[in-house]
Parts: structure tokens; C-alpha cells; sequence
């Protein structure tokens, strides 16, 4: 091969490549020229093939035995005196007669298969390069720009143009996101399908946001507070539970920072994720007296062998414990690992009674228009009457008061 062609010149897809090395890149480059050699001559164990890797300049140097004329009997490995003298006059028999290969020698066909199966390996490890990047990245948070927005799923690049997926599952509901927008998500799965890298980002799971807190909390990238558990409910409401090492330290004060400072910026990120940060504890009624908040519990029984909790609280604070859609109540029950059931607290009768407006998906509300027309505004008030008063003062029918005081009173039992 001529000293003056450049593989690196010749071989313009190398400069498309960003994450192989240049030894690694020489390295591929010998193996495809040994494999054209092999082809050639049958072998290449007589051959040296020398790589410049400053300037990517090869040569491919041939040695074999110089043999009588007539007496050669392996034409890979020797050559007649005839042909020797051709490469070098003063050979005689005997001497290693070493020549150059060049490029040209090898063929207009045999090139471009060359260059094919250079452009494929180096594709390969292009590939694998990306695969073995990200998966010891998961669970990392990743900055990309996003690239084509669809249905299901969202394309984005990362800074070295790699492709990242974020699915619509792993999306919060919140999120919308336009081309070149710029996006923060967590690294969830990494695999080969079709030896092809599929990285899959989320901004949904639990380690995005234990990220984000590592980012905006010091002590909690110092060590100095421990993230014990997160459960979501992405877009609605999350529950953190953190513990301190250093009794000096406040875990929940720190990590929601002066003013919520520090949480604010959490929150934003996560299209106004409610997040409740609480002091862990082994002390299970504690730790789900901390879960169920912003409500306030008045009693709590635990059955430790069932994992389940009776929780008592006040009427007005029933609503506070189970939360928008379930959420709080969920959450508090996966934080902790016990099942949860929220009653009224019974003590106190006077709290203890329900508007009748909170029936209106069991009773009419004409009949509960009627019974307001009386003075009974109160599930309490209507079971104090008799069927056979509450039928003198209203214009309902005995059956369907029947029914009324039977709803009422299954509130109570």
C-alpha cells in the first residue's frame, strides 16, 4: 500500500464516529486488512501489517522463502528464484523475500467490501460503546433537547446527539414538551433490541425525584441525611421519608429549605407535584401518623401481623387523610407498607354527624331538599325523628323514609 494514502482520509465515515478511540479504531482497521490478506493468500500469518496511529498511514509488508525455481510447493508462504529477483536482484535461495502490498493490488471489488465491513464494525462498536455508557448510568439523570415529539413517545438527544426515549407512561400527565425544548429526566432502562441501544428515560419513577433532591439538598449528597423512601403519584402528590445522621441536622427542615426554597424548585420541575416530606421512624404508629399527613389522627390500632392500621379521626379531618382522588391515603399506605382504613372518631357524637348534602350520591336530592324544609340538615337530626313523624312533616312516602333512615344509620354502624 502506498505510504502516502490516509485510512483515515480514504475512510471518511471515521469522522461521523464520536465515542470509538483512535487504538480501537487502528485495531479494527488491522483485523479487516488481515481478513482481506487471509482471502488473498490463503493466510496472513506471514505478513506485518503496521498502523500509524498519529497520521493513520498503513503498510502491509509480505516475507516469504526464496525456493529453486521449480521447487516451490506453497505459494503463500514461498517464491521462486524467477519472481524473487523481480522483487530484490541480490536475493538468492534461501533469503526471506519481503515486498509492500499495496491498496491497488487487492482489487476495485475487494476495496469497497473492505470499506463496508470497516463502516459496519465500527458501527457495531459505536453501538455497544452507547449500551455499556447508559446502562452503568441508570438511575442518573440526563439533560437532552427534544428532537420529534409523537403520540406515544417523545425522541430526545443527549449532548453527543445519542437518541433517548421518554414514553407517554413515563411522562407526567402535566408535561408537554415541544421541539427543541430542553428536558431533565432519569435514565429507567437500558437494552438491545435488534443490536440496536433502546435507552429509555422517565420522568415519573421515584429515583427522578430522589435526583432532583440530591441536586437541591447538600446534606443529602453529602450523606449527611438518607432518603429512606419515595412513592409517587406523578403530576398529583409524592411522599418522601428522611432520616439524619447527624442530630444536629433537621432532615425535613433541610430538605425543604427556608421558606421552601429548596423544594420549590422540586416542585416546579414536577408540573406542581404536592410533595410531603416526613421524619422517618421504626416506630409504625408514628411513621403512619407521619404519612397520613397534613391530617390529624386521634387514635391508631395496628395489627402488625396483618401490616393493617385502624386510624380514628376527627369528621373533618377524613377527607385530609384519604386526599384528592386517594392519593394521600395510597401513598401513606405504600410508604409505610400498611394497609390503611381511615374511620370517624366516635367520642365525640357532636362532630361525629354528617350534613345530608355528603348523601347526595345515595339519596335524591328532593328528599334531602324536603327534610331541609323541616330543620333537619343533619344525618343525626333526621334519625332523632320517628317514621311516623318525619311521614306527618313531609310529603315523602313511608317506604322511601324507610329507606332514608336506613342509609343514615348504615353511616353510623
Amino acid at each position: 500500500m502506498s505510504s502516502n494514502i490516509n485510512l483515515i482520509d480514504s475512510f471518511s465515515e471515521f469522522k461521523q464516529f464520536k465515542n470509538i478511540d483512535r487504538p480501537t479504531m487502528m485495531s479494527v482497521l488491522e483485523d479487516v486488512f488481515r481478513s482481506m490478506l487471509r482471502r488473498k493468500y490463503g493466510t496472513d500469518e506471514n505478513c506485518d501489517v503496521i498502523l500509524n496511529t498519529e497520521n493513520g498511514d498503513l503498510e502491509i509488508w509480505r516475507t516469504r522463502k526464496v525456493m529453486e525455481d521449480g521447487f516451490s510447493e506453497d505459494d503463500a508462504l514461498e517464491v521462486e528464484l524467477a519472481e524473487a529477483k523481480l522483487i530484490d536482484p541480490d536475493l538468492e535461495v534461501g533469503d526471506d523475500a519481503i515486498e509492500q502490498i499495496t491498496l491497488e493490488s487487492f482489487g476495485r471489488r475487494a476495496i469497497l467490501a473492505a470499506r463496508q465491513t470497516l463502516v459496519s464494525r465500527i458501527m457495531e462498536l459505536e453501538k455497544d460503546d452507547i449500551y455499556k455508557k447508559y446502562k452503568d448510568r441508570v438511575g442518573e439523570i440526563v439533560v437532552g433537547e427534544v428532537y420529534q415529539v409523537w403520540k406515544k413517545e417523545i425522541l430526545v438527544l443527549d449532548e453527543e446527539g445519542n437518541e433517548l426515549l421518554l414514553p407517554k407512561t413515563e411522562q407526567i400527565p402535566a408535561d408537554f414538551y415541544k421541539k427543541g425544548d430542553s428536558i431533565r429526566a432519569v435514565v429507567a432502562k437500558v437494552e438491545m433490541i435488534n443490536n440496536n441501544p433502546k435507552i429509555i428515560i422517565s420522568r415519573t419513577a421515584p429515583a427522578f425525584l430522589q435526583r432532583l433532591f440530591e441536586l437541591e439538598v447538600p446534606e443529602i449528597f453529602d450523606g449527611l441525611i438518607s432518603i429512606k423512601k419515595i412513592v409517587r403519584e406523578p403530576g398529583e402528590r409524592a411522599k418522601v421519608a428522611v432520616e439524619s445522621f447527624d442530630d444536629r441536622i433537621d432532615p425535613v427542615g433541610a430538605c425543604v429549605g427556608m421558606k421552601g426554597s429548596r423544594i420549590h424548585g422540586i416542585v416546579r420541575e414536577l408540573r406542581n407535584e404536592n410533595i410531603d416530606v416526613i421524619n422517618y421512624t421504626n416506630n409504625a404508629s408514628l411513621y403512619i401518623t407521619r404519612a397520613l399527613s397534613p391530617a390529624k389522627i386521634t387514635t391508631i390500632k395496628i395489627n402488625e401481623d396483618k401490616k393493617h392500621a385502624s386510624v380514628f379521626l376527627k369528621p373533618d379531618q377524613v377527607s385530609l387523610a384519604i386526599g384528592k382522588g386517594g392519593h394521600n391515603i395510597k401513598l401513606a399506605g405504600k410508604l409505610t407498607g400498611y394497609e390503611i382504613d381511615v374511620f370517624r372518631d366516635a367520642e365525640d357524637e357532636d362532630e361525629e354527624d354528617v350534613d345530608l348534602e355528603e348523601f347526595s350520591d345515595e339519596i335524591d336530592s328532593w328528599v334531602i331538599d324536603e327534610l331541609k324544609a323541616i330543620g333537619c340538615d343533619s344525618a343525626k337530626s333526621v334519625l332523632a325523628l320517628s317514621v311516623a313523624e318525619l311521614v306527618k312533616r313531609t310529603d315523602l312516602e313511608e317506604e322511601t323514609i324507610k329507606e332514608v333512615l336506613q342509609v343514615l344509620r348504615s353511616e353510623f354502624e
